[in-house]
């Protein structure tokens, strides 16, 4: 895949880790502008001010991941952004629920340069990547099973972003789009980002179901 032109976010809590990135996107990929976020606010943010992305990639300990479904959210509102993950974990279960998540790739941070880079390719060049200790997870349908044996989540409010939390607030005031992003100081489309997360969040399909679920938690 021609990388001309392209732009990367890169999203992670630790500084180095975003540099290191940075440079074999640049160096290795090709990649001409690598826009960095440092929570998964502000990498909402910067997907919805500048869209054109090609690939995104989350550090799975950046500040806000608390459930998968910040991520689906994210694939939902991006659907041609290639999206990959990176973590410590090398749990089948950990790597099942990326998956159903909707990410293009879990990337283990332990690899070396030479494979990340291998790794980062595959997925730009349409594969859906995950490392070997894992490669021989059986097909989705029987890892929904396995997703299904791990302890319950926490309920639903705890799994939001300040922000998400916020954006939930005016909704149950019963703010639009448009007049929560002038409340928060938001752009439009980091809006529909947030509500995209806290829709899958809720397991909800309007506006309204979304607000019922939350006043009902938070007055719990």
């Amino acid at each position: 895949m021609d990388k001309a032109d392209q732009v990367a976010l890169v999203a992670g809590r630790n500084e180095y880790l975003r540099l290191a990135l940075k440079t074999i996107l640049t160096d290795q990929l090709g990649f001409t502008d690598i826009v960095q976020a440092a929570s998964l606010d502000e990498a909402m943010e910067q997907l919805s001010h500048k869209p054109k992305k090609s690939l995104a990639l989350f550090d799975d300990a950046l500040p806000g991941i608390k459930s998968v479904a910040c991520l689906t959210a994210v694939r939902d509102c991006f659907p041609n952004l290639r999206l990959a993950v990176l973590s410590k974990s090398h749990e089948k279960q950990d790597v099942l629920a990326a998956l159903e998540a909707g990410v293009h790739g879990y990337v283990p941070k332990a690899i070396g340069p030479a494979q990340l880079t291998a790794a980062l390719r595959l997925i730009m060049d349409g594969h859906i990547y995950v490392p070997p200790i894992v490669a021989s997870i059986r097909p989705a349908s029987e890892g929904v099973q396995v997703l299904q044996s791990v302890p319950p989540v926490k309920p639903p409010i705890d799994n939001l972003t300040p922000r998400q939390r916020e954006v939930l607030e005016l909704l149950m005031q019963g703010k639009s789009n448009k007049e929560i992003a002038r409340d928060l100081k938001l752009g439009e489309g980091t809006v529909k980002i947030h509500m995209a997360a806290l829709f899958r969040v809720f397991g909800a399909r309007s506006r309204a179901a979304v607000a019922a679920a939350g006043s009902q938690l938070l007055s719990s």
